[in-house]
């Protein structure tokens, strides 16, 4: 059985280098599956978890906040702003977080950035959705 080679990357560090037999992404355009020979691609990410699966269906997800994937032939590179390991993350700031945004959108203040209370919104949730599997 083939297999993919995937490395997910920050500007800090990296957070996972291993093999798979599946990568699941979401795009801009939606959500993306990576199997081994998959044509090139290179595709910016949305804020949401990435699920690699792995030999005897395991599972890892990361959550991604935005950046690249690049694709070529059994190499799979993300490229991420950050990126978090369900191990690494503190759910109970994750929800906090959460509520703070939700309260932010709903109050609707006139100097409040939307897009900042937005994508806040989004990390918080791609976290939590992280967490699930722990």
């Amino acid at each position: 059985m083939s297999k993919l080679t995937i490395e997910v990357v920050t500007p800090e560090r990296v957070v996972y280098s291993g093999e798979a037999t599946m990568v699941i992404a979401r795009g801009v355009e939606g959500d993306v599956g990576i199997m081994p020979n998959h044509m090139p691609l290179v595709t910016p990410l949305k804020i949401a978890p990435v699920r690699i699966k792995t030999v005897g269906d395991k599972e890892t997800v990361i959550a991604v906040s935005g950046g690249f994937m690049e694709v070529r032939g059994t190499q799979v590179a993300i490229l991420a702003e950050s990126a978090e390991l369900p191990e690494d993350i503190d759910v109970e700031r994750a929800k906090q977080s959460k509520g703070r945004a939700e309260q932010r959108l709903n109050e609707k203040h006139p100097d409040l950035d939307i897009r900042r209370a937005e994508r806040a919104l989004q990390r918080a949730i791609s976290r939590l959705e992280a967490t699930k599997n722990i």
